[in-house]
């Protein structure tokens, strides 16, 4: 066992110094009172703490029990990322299923305002907290059956699951294969027709300018009047001599969709990066009646 290091005799007492008198003790306590038993790591009570001699407790003794070993290190890591993961999933999907979701165009018929390739981002606000608006673009879902079976190739059971999950959580823009993007022309109760002495279509009587059609597309090649039914909508495309949109669909209500439908308003196209863009309205969205 250590002793403190005081320097004391057999009696506990300083030794003199050369002239006979005692040397005050700095270390120990008053040479009247008891004198401190030590303890087993090495020091009493007034002692500065053990440098390394003895068997004391100090920080370099418990510092190898607290270090992490490398396996518990690299699932402390895992567990990190993982829940981090979780977190960012779970916003995806909340952002997707309530606010704005990603699309992709594989058609021409929104040229030139959409082209095949482009993505765009989806507002699922409109129809809701905000209202739908003449000239609006618009996805919804095919309902009526106006697309033609899916011819998309399978790229082997695990691929198409990963493509299909990334797409479900919202971190892959969805296709198109049960979904179309047109442009609203009537709402409900709106007496849609065309074309007027000029070829342009009219919506309650009020001629449309309509500066997105593609070049060289007349309004409509074929001429058609209908008040659109409570609850759904007529849509048509911008590349209009390339569009299967409600004028190819008259026993569907008169080739009108279901407001219902409708995932929401396409508000800006995201990719390819050249193609940034906003998707405004057109002139005649606050003039219609």
């Amino acid at each position: 066992m250590t002793e403190a290091p005081v320097h004391a005799s057999g009696e506990g007492r300083p030794e003199p110094d050369r002239e006979g008198r005692p040397e005050p003790d700095r270390d120990q306590a008053p040479a009247h009172g008891p004198e401190p038993k030590p303890d087993h790591g090495g020091h009493g009570p007034g002692d500065p703490p053990d440098q390394g001699h003895g068997h004391g407790h100090g920080p370099d003794d418990a510092a190898p029990n607290s270090r992490r070993s490398p396996a518990a290190a690299l699932f402390a890591a895992v567990r990190e990322v993982a829940m981090v993961l979780a977190i960012a999933l779970g916003l995806s999907l909340l952002i997707k299923t309530f606010l704005v979701q990603a699309f992709f165009i594989p058609s021409v018929s929104m040229e030139n305002t959409l082209l095949v390739g482009d993505r765009v981002l989806v507002s699922k606000l409109t129809p809701g907290p905000f209202e739908l608006k003449h000239g609006d673009v618009v996805v919804f879902a095919d309902s009526g059956k106006w697309l033609p079976p899916s011819s998309h190739e399978s790229e082997g059971a695990i691929r198409d699951g990963i493509r299909s999950g990334l797409m479900f959580v919202g971190l892959l823009p969805a296709d198109s294969d049960e979904h179309l993007i047109k442009r609203v022309i009537g709402l409900p109760g709106d007496k849609v027709v065309c074309c007027d002495a000029k070829g342009r279509v009219t919506v309650n009587g009020t001629a449309l300018d309509e500066p997105y059609l593609y070049p060289g597309d007349s309004p409509s090649d074929q001429p058609f009047s209908i008040t659109v039914p409570a609850g759904r909508l007529w849509v048509m495309g911008d590349h209009r001599s390339d569009s299967a949109d409600s004028r190819a669909h008259p026993d569907s209500f008169g080739g009108t969709i279901p407001l219902t439908d409708v995932v929401g308003k396409a508000f800006v196209k995201v990719w390819p990066l050249d193609r940034i863009d906003t998707l405004p309205d057109p002139p005649y969205a606050k003039v219609v009646p």
